[in-house]
């Protein structure tokens, strides 16, 4: 593994420069932070980057082994002879000197590593430099460590500025990772490390190490994946032992309980371990104590001392603690709604477990948690404990949600005999259907189910086999029977609720679909109002939520909605607890808004991270590839937008019908960025048509845009009039943008309106109106189409229109769309290069030297660049050549 790549840390980089330029009025600074935190490196990078001409710089690396002798720190710094018989403040002035002589007029820094480690000389020496003129001190300091009175008295004094080092945040510690390995880090792996090390560079280091090493990791389509399960290797294990060993034994009961029960309520600790002991713990940074709600609650000051002291406590001494720390929470009562959970664990863990009843409760809060492993874990301890049905109808539904459907069905099949009444078989339909329908692909489940459902009498039980036969429809697209199906569970009244809000949820996918996004929206809002009261009956219905309210704020380009989506609770605890079906969705939302946004390289990153947490999935996968597809071909890679979109028609389920438009857009997108538009524009077509009889008009809309973006706005589309003629791609737009909700359509319409009028003005109008909504891509897209009527016609409205595209494209990275290509000139390497240099003011025989060119040849290449770009002189090439794709970076340096 290579050296790691300095990341962020900018404000303090930015401080050091303005410390050694004297901006500050300070002579220096200090950084202090905890061991690895990236002291030596923030250093290093800071002083390395003086320029040498400007700056004498020292290094001063103190250590234990230096600290015993006078003037050991400065070993690197001062001659090896020293004036004899001079007194010690002879031997200061003397050694300022000698720097003074060596900096040769340039202004002297000392870079102080671990100054704490300074011997007594040294750091008085450092303290008199940083008095001297044209000098600069700068240096790290170790947290809870002794500091020389010289180099304390620096900033006590208000000499050289003093400032903590904090830990990485999350984004620079995901970048730091993605670095590091070379590639994208899975979202969930990059939250797990992140949290672990505590934004610590080494601790980080330590346990990618350890992770790669003991084969806990993988590579999926390119991304970086860890298992979650850590071999600590020695480094790591040395790192921590610093802080934990050399415990009393009272001390080290108090941190063995905190790190099997954090978080740990402070009065049941008291219960368990001796109050001194407590404090000794919190005074040494063992442990935190804060309020939380009406208790306060006890947790390790890192969390990788409890991976530590869980592997280092004996099995015996484990078992023991796990099974104290149960016997106090029950005999305090379990008064939160968790405690039920974290009893379970710990009777589990211990050996202790004989409640089936229990155990499958907290299976349920952990899956309401969408907590996979441990709700799978509990679950099958309760059906080997004896919980017959309810186990194994909990364990079947988890085993579905962790991509294990076979298994699933094994269970189920041998509880088969085991539903006497018709509330316990309506679950067993319900959960043996999803396990066969989306995890087995298996189609005839909808028939099956139906029957069943059918012969039902209670009217509860038929309403839940409804609810789901309805979804099943909805997803494999019978959208008329899956509608009259949802209603008729929302007009039974002894329905329960669980079992209304998934007909509900099938309604709201429906009605977005169609076009009708506020109602869609409302229903949603239902759903989510009674989330306390269906989570812990079927929290997967979180799924069929997710779905109908990221297909409405897909449909109506809503990316601030997005962006709430997949950051609210739900995506944490998706993420955190391995639940990759939801984990995944929300990651092809992000690509889908970085998409639209203009952000290739996001929108490919994140498609990546979906394809590989759904790579065992038979529901969204092929929607991820899609969405990977369509990134591949926004940044112009044809081949991985042709390799993703193979994938998608391998993968993708018949069970997931109902997401054909999503994938036939894809299709065309491949098409496109492989240069068949012709082909894409006729594929589109076609898809208008499939959407039209289906009745999905909010995929319509997006189909017809995309048709206006490769330049059919004028094409015909849809059936014959009476008279013979049909609508043309704009005209349907216009018509859809009154039938459809939201501001969108109205902006998609105008946009096509303006390209089938070829009109400049109402162009750009209309990337505005993109642009007010974030979407800049489209919004490039429709002025890169005005600025190419202006250069045609030689507008003098043509600069200013280049400026303002100019602007839109550089909120977007890598984009190369056919709408992008189509309404820009063509220009030769050799005119590239000619007109590059032309732009940054070069003289024409200056362009000539430079190219091993005659000024006559420059001077012809000039004329036919004016004239490709539309520009008179060199007065309008500048803006010219912002205002093209992929060049306005090079052009313009």
């Amino acid at each position: 593994m290579s050296r790691w790549k300095f990341v962020g840390r900018t404000a303090e980089l930015d401080r050091l420069q303005a410390a050694v330029t004297g901006a500050e009025g300070r002579r220096g600074i200090f950084f202090a932070g905890s061991p690895g935190i990236g002291k030596s490196r923030l250093l290093r990078e800071g002083v390395d980057a003086l320029p040498s001409e400007e700056y004498a710089v020292w290094w001063i690396a103190a250590s234990a082994t230096t600290q015993a002798v006078p003037f050991g720190g400065l070993v690197q710094v001062l001659p090896v002879e020293q004036p004899q018989g001079l007194s010690p403040a002879g031997i200061l002035r003397w050694a300022v000197d000698v720097l003074q002589q060596q900096a040769a007029g340039r202004r002297i820094v000392l870079a102080v590593d671990d100054a704490h480690l300074l011997d007594p000389p040294s750091a008085a020496l450092v303290h008199l430099v940083a008095r001297s003129e044209n000098a600069f001190v700068v240096g790290t300091l170790r947290d809870g460590e002794q500091i020389p009175l010289p180099i304390r008295a620096l900033w006590t004094d208000g000499l050289v500025a003093h400032a903590e080092v904090s830990p990485l945040p999350p984004a620079e510690t995901a970048r730091l990772l993605r670095e590091i390995l070379g590639c994208q880090v899975d979202h969930a792996s990059s939250e797990r490390l992140g949290r672990l090390s505590s934004g610590n560079p080494l601790l980080l280091r330590e346990l990618v190490h350890a992770a790669t090493n003991s084969g806990e990791s993988s590579k999926t389509y390119g991304v970086w994946t860890w298992t979650g399960r850590l071999e600590l290797a020695p480094n790591l294990t040395e790192l921590i032992d610093i802080r934990i060993n050399q415990l009393t034994p009272g001390v080290r009961t108090v941190v063995e309980l905190v790190a099997f029960g954090e978080p740990l309520g402070l009065r049941l600790l008291y219960r368990a371990a001796e109050q001194a002991d407590v404090e000794t713990a919190e005074e040494r940074g063992l442990i935190t104590v804060a309020p939380s709600d009406r208790r306060v609650d006890v947790r390790l000051a890192h969390p990788l001392y409890g991976e530590v002291v869980r592997r280092q406590c004996p099995v015996s001494r484990t078992r023991r603690l796990q099974a104290h720390l149960a016997e106090l929470l029950e005999g305090a009562g379990k008064r939160r709604r968790e405690d039920l959970l974290r009893v379970a664990v710990w009777r589990l863990d211990s050996g202790t477990a004989q409640d089936p009843a229990m155990l499958v409760d907290a299976a349920g809060q952990a899956f309401a948690r969408y907590d996979v492993p441990l709700a799978t874990r509990l679950a099958r301890a309760a059906l080997d404990a004896g919980g017959g049905f309810d186990a194994a109808e909990l364990l079947a539904t988890i085993l579905m949600f962790a991509d294990r459907p076979a298994e699933a069905l094994g269970v189920l099949d041998a509880v088969a005999t085991d539903t006497g009444d018709e509330e316990r078989l309506s679950r067993w339909l319900t959960v043996r259907g999803m396990v066969s329908y989306w995890g087995l692909s298996q189609h005839s489940t909808v028939e099956e189910i139906a029957k069943r459902g059918g012969d039902l009498k209670d009217h509860a039980a038929q309403a839940r086999v409804r609810a789901f036969e309805s979804i099943m429809r909805l997803h494999r697209l019978d959208a008329p029977t899956a509608l009259r199906l949802a209603q008729h569970v929302l007009d039974r009244p002894a329905a329960s609720i669980a079992a209304r809000e998934l007909a509900r949820c099938a309604i709201a996918h429906l009605q977005a679909v169609q076009g009708q996004l506020c109602r869609s929206a409302t229903a949603v809002e239902l759903v989510q109002a009674k989330v306390a009261s269906w989570r812990a009956d079927m929290p997967y219905l979180q799924l069929a939520v997710e779905l109908a309210r990221g297909t409405r704020l897909a449909l109506s380009g809503d990316l601030a909605g997005i962006d709430a989506l997949v950051a609210d609770e739900f995506a944490d605890l998706a993420d955190a607890g391995d639940f990759r079906l939801g984990s995944g969705y929300l990651s092809i939302l992000r690509a889908y808004a970085a998409r639209l946004r203009g952000r290739s390289d996001a929108a490919l990153q994140a498609a990546l991270g979906a394809c590989a947490v759904l790579a065992t999935s038979r529901v969204y996968a092929g929607l991820a590839q899609a969405e990977r597809a369509q990134a591949a071909a926004l940044r112009g890679d044809a081949r991985q937008a042709a390799e993703a979109m193979a994938e998608a028609d391998r993968i993708h389920a018949p069970s997931m019908a109902v997401l054909y438009p999503w994938l036939e857009q894809a299709r065309a997108a491949t098409l496109a960025a492989g240069g068949d538009v012709a082909g894409a524009a006729a594929h589109l077509h076609g898809l208008v048509d499939r959407l039209r009889v289906d009745g999905f008009a909010g995929h319509e809309t997006l189909v017809l845009h995309d048709l206006v973006r490769l330049g059919e706005a004028t094409a015909p589309t849809g059936p014959t009039c009476s008279d013979g003629s049909r609508r043309t791609v704009a005209q349907r737009l216009a018509e859809l943008s009154e039938q459809v909700d939201g501001n969108l359509p109205p902006l998609l319409a105008r946009h096509a309106r303006a390209a089938a009028e070829s009109s400049p003005e109402q162009l750009l109008t209309a990337a505005d109106g993109f642009l007010d909504l974030g979407l800049a891509l489209p919004a490039a897209e429709a002025a890169a189409e005005a600025v190419h009527l202006l250069r045609q016609r030689r507008s003098p409205q043509l600069a200013s229109a280049g400026e303002r595209l100019a602007v839109m494209l550089g909120c977007c990275d890598m984009v190369h769309t056919p709408a992008l290509r189509a309404a820009t000139p063509t220009l030769s390497d050799r005119e590239w290069q000619v007109a590059r240099l032309a732009a940054l003011g070069e003289t024409s025989r200056a362009i000539a030297e430079q190219l091993f060119l005659s000024a006559r040849t420059v001077e012809n290449h000039l004329q036919r660049i004016y004239t490709k770009l539309g520009v008179t002189g060199r007065a309008e090439l500048r803006a010219a050549l912002r205002a093209i794709p992929g060049h306005d970076g090079t052009a313009t340096a």
